[in-house]
This record gives structure tokens, C-alpha cells and sequence, in this order.
């Protein structure tokens, strides 16, 4: 059998003008978890549009996997109706088809709603036996017994952070803004893998760099002490995402720092203590956001601050209240979003119940466009306060006094380095990205992730049962967001955490 699995590339990703990074960040690691249930005689690629083009006109397979994303349905539609013109078996899945699956359905052969450990597999019987169903449901929601991710049908010189990984799905909390509640609808909404897995997934993975796609690494404190127990000694530098809950729980982060923890992605969403119930961010609420900034600092660990502006209680001072903040806190960076209420989610049934939806044009529910009506902002004036505050956060005097905050030269150093780095070298970034060369900035990155953290000792080790022993570091070769290996876990959209 003849297999074409495609993660349909967002238009911003394919301008000819200078594009962000994040799309050459993370390889389609759900698809290449997908194409570990198939058989060694099919013949399996693996097509990112972020990193390569497409050609449609001498690919004929016998099934072809196509993964949307909200904003890059209407490309996954375009390629599902060439596909099927050919005769090909279409399939698509995930977070976007399962929140409007008859939409989905009107484009494809098969759909497949939740996450794909139960279904895919029966799909794949099914096709074989020729009579795959139109649609599937998952139910069963388990990690045990996944086969091992086919990394070798990934080019890891296209990307800069190749080891991406998953040991979990979903997320033990329920924000209003968050559709993945639609996703694990009928089953389990957060489980993991075995500890031991997980950490022999790790094993398996070349050079020294880690990212945790996880949509929370930390929910589930026992899973995630045994994990950073196990491994502790490996010699690994990695980044994750977790809520400031979880930062402030004794004991926790100094775990996953010794475990080589240096940079952790943390939704603190709004800094109006009023939005907060009314998107039901209850692991925020009552929680003192500069104590996780400092707790985090002080463990030598970089910050990636989570911001929404467009909630109901924010006015036209917002913006300049969350960027003084972060830049005060010494965020080393961060990301701002427009609130966009997503299908499925709880927010967008709130909001079309109210007749606040402006539109359906799933092309501009990116976070970077007001598609609702905000209570105490105009359109226009939450537009431009998203885009000032991505100005003043990443101008050069920012970054200056973020720096700043820190208490020695070496931690003013790393900062410059890696908030500069980030926003301010967009030629260099493109350049690397056209020439298929992103992957020679991974080292760059090891090392300054690995400089943090160091300065700071940790408590005496202790003899862990499960514990590995570190294994030789090779030289890597060689962030966009990812998530469960369902049919459409790519990468998932970073408001998605």
C-alpha cells in the first residue's frame, strides 16, 4: 500500500517575504507517529508544506492522510478534492474536524474524530479489507503498546528542533478558549504513557536537546517526578510547557531542573485577575505571577510567557499593563494572542449564543485577528494593541531592561542572546529556512540552554529507581506548535496550551 501523509502548510509559512522560524521548528510528529502503525511493506512519505512544496501531479497513492489545522482547512480541502479527483482514498482527522466534522466530512472519505490510538489502527484494517468507514469515534483512550515513531521518514536538517516528543495527551484543565476539550470528548480528556516509555523514547533520540509538546508536562505530578527522575544523568537540556500552579508545587521544578529543564512555556493568559473565572483559568486564579516569574529565574530556567488580549474585562490599557509586567519580570520571551473563540470550544458557543461572532472565515481564527465582537475594545483598537505590544516587548530597549533584571553579567548576556535572537535575526532566520540549513543553529541553542540552570546547584542526587544512565552525547544535526498523535497532530497552535 502507497501512502501520502500531509500536514498542510499555513499561508504565512509559504509567503516569499521574511517568515518566523516557528514554522521550521518541529517536524509532523503525529504523522510519523501515524505511520508507525503501518506495515514495513507500505510505502510511507511524509510531507510537511512548512518545509517543503507538495507535488500533486506525480503522486497517486492509494491513501492519502491529510492533517488541518483551523487555519489551513482551506488548503487540506483543496488538497483532499485533487486527491480524491485521482481516485485516492482521503482521510483527515483532528482537532479541526472533530470540532465541525460534517464540514470535514463534505471533503474527505473518512474522518476521524479524537485521538487515533483505537481508530487508526481499526481504520487501517478496515482499508485493507476494503470497506474502511466514513467516520470513526475514539473511545479508548490509552498510550500502552504505541509503536515506535517512524523518525526516519523526517528530515531532520529541515527543522531546528528535531527531538520533539509526547508522553501525554491533553490537559487535566478546562479553559473556556481551549478546543481540546472537543477533541477528548467520549473518553479521558489527560493520560500518559508508561514512565518507562517514555524515557526509552528518549533514549532513542540523538544530540542533547529535548521539547516536551506536551500540552502539559507537569499535570500529573507522579507520572512527571518518575519521568525527570529517570532522567536525571542523561545530559539532556529540554523545554516543556506547564501552568504557574505547577511552577509554584514544592518540589516539582527542582526536579525537572535536574532533570535539565531550561526553558518552560507558561500560559499566564491576562493580567486582570477579573478574566480569569470567566474563562475558567482556575489554575491561575489567586496565584502570585511574579513569584513564578522569580521561581523560575532562580532554578535557571527562561520563561515563554502565554498572553490573550480581547478578553471582557480588558480596555485599552491592557496592553501596555502586560508588556511592562513581562519586561519588568525579565521574560525572556513571549507570545500575545488575540482571544479567538474556536469552534467547539465553550467560549465560541458563549459568544454565537450572544451574536458576538463576526464570521466563519476560518482563515483569520489565528489569533492575530478580531473574528468576534470584544465588550470594552473596538476591533481596531485590539488589533493594534496586539501588534504594539509584540513591537514594545522585542524593542531593543525592552530587551535592554529585561536584561537588566538580572542579578550578573552572564544572565544579562543569555537573555540578549536568546530574546534578540529570537525576533531580531528574522533575515538570518529566513535565509537558513530557504537554504535548508536551520538545523546548523541546534548547537547554538544546546549551548545556550545548556548555560542555564548550570550556575545553580541542585540537591545531592539520589539512587532513583528507574533511573538511566546517561548515554554519550553526539553531535546534534538538527518552535512551531504539536500535539497528540492523532490524525491531525502535527503541531498544535501554541493558544492551544
Amino acid at each position: 500500500m502507497r501512502v501520502t501523509m500531509v500536514l498542510p502548510a499555513l499561508t504565512e509559512a509559504t509567503s516569499p517575504r521574511l517568515r518566523p522560524i516557528k514554522y521550521s521548528l518541529f517536524p509532523p510528529l503525529g504523522l510519523a507517529t501515524l505511520a508507525g502503525y503501518l506495515s514495513d511493506s507500505d510505502e510511507v512519505r511524509i510531507v510537511d508544506e512548512h518545509v517543503q512544496p507538495l507535488r500533486l501531479d506525480d503522486d497517486r497513492p492509494d491513501l492519502a492522510v491529510i492533517q488541518p489545522y483551523i487555519t489551513s482547512a482551506r488548503r487540506a480541502y483543496r488538497l483532499a478534492a485533487a486527491y480524491r479527483a485521482k481516485g485516492v482514498h482521503v482521510a483527515m482527522g483532528g482537532l479541526h474536524v472533530t470540532s465541525l466534522p460534517d464540514e470535514a466530512a463534505r471533503y474527505a472519505d473518512t474522518i476521524f474524530l479524537g485521538p487515533g490510538e483505537d481508530t487508526w489502527p481499526q481504520f487501517l484494517a478496515d482499508f485493507r479489507a476494503r470497506r474502511p468507514k466514513p467516520r470513526y469515534v475514539s473511545r479508548e483512550r490509552t498510550l500502552a503498546r504505541l509503536p515506535p515513531v517512524r523518525r526516519d521518514l523526517i528530515d531532520r536538517h529541515r527543522y531546528l528542533v528535531p527531538n520533539s516528543l509526547v508522553v501525554s495527551r491533553g490537559c487535566p484543565h478546562h479553559c473556556d478558549f481551549c478546543y481540546k476539550d472537543a477533541f477528548f470528548t467520549g473518553g479521558k480528556s489527560f493520560y500518559t504513557q508508561a514512565v518507562d516509555d517514555a524515557l526509552a523514547e528518549i533514549e532513542r533520540l540523538p544530540g542533547r536537546h529535548l521539547y516536551f509538546l506536551d500540552d502539559h508536562l507537569f499535570g500529573n505530578r507522579r507520572f512527571a517526578e518518575a519521568l525527570f527522575d529517570g532522567m536525571r544523568g542523561m545530559g539532556r537540556v529540554w523545554q516543556a510547557a506547564g501552568t504557574v500552579d505547577s511552577v509554584l508545587a514544592p518540589g516539582l521544578l527542582e526536579r525537572a531542573v535536574e532533570a535539565g529543564l531550561r526553558s518552560l512555556f507558561v500560559g499566564f493568559e491576562t493580567v486582570n485577575d477579573a478574566n480569569l473565572p470567566a474563562q475558567r483559568k482556575r489554575q491561575n486564579i489567586g496565584r502570585d505571577y511574579a513569584a513564578v516569574a522569580r521561581r523560575l529565574h532562580e532554578a535557571g530556567v527562561m520563561v515563554n510567557a502565554s498572553f490573550v488580549f480581547g478578553m471582557d474585562d480588558d480596555g485599552p490599557d491592557v496592553f501596555s499593563r502586560t508588556v511592562d509586567w513581562a519586561v519588568g519580570q525579565g521574560i525572556e520571551t513571549a507570545t500575545f494572542h488575540i482571544m479567538t473563540p474556536y469552534p467547539g470550544t465553550t467560549l465560541y458557543q458563549r459568544m454565537q449564543a450572544e451574536g458576538r461572532i463576526l464570521h466563519t472565515d476560518w482563515d483569520r481564527y489565528d489569533t492575530r485577528h478580531v473574528v468576534y465582537r470584544p465588550a470594552r475594545l473596538t476591533a481596531t483598537e485590539l488589533t493594534d494593541g496586539y501588534w504594539r505590544a509584540y513591537r514594545d516587548f522585542y524593542r531593543w530597549s525592552a530587551i535592554w531592561r529585561g536584561a537588566g533584571s538580572k542579578p550578573g553579567g552572564r544572565d544579562r548576556l543569555r537573555h540578549l542572546a536568546y530574546a534578540g535572537g529570537w525576533k531580531k535575526l528574522s533575515p538570518l532566520w529566513h535565509t537558513l529556512i530557504r537554504a535548508r540549513q536551520v538545523s546548523r543553529a541546534l548547537p547554538f541553542l544546546e549551548s545556550l540552554l545548556g548555560s542555564f540552570g548550570a550556575r545553580r546547584p541542585g540537591p545531592p542526587a539520589r539512587a532513583t529507581r528507574g533511573a538511566r544512565p546517561a548515554p554519550p552525547v553526539r553531535p546534534a544535526r538538527g518552535v512551531r506548535p504539536g500535539s497528540s498523535p492523532s490524525v491531525d497532530s502535527a503541531r498544535a497552535p501554541d493558544t492551544a496550551r
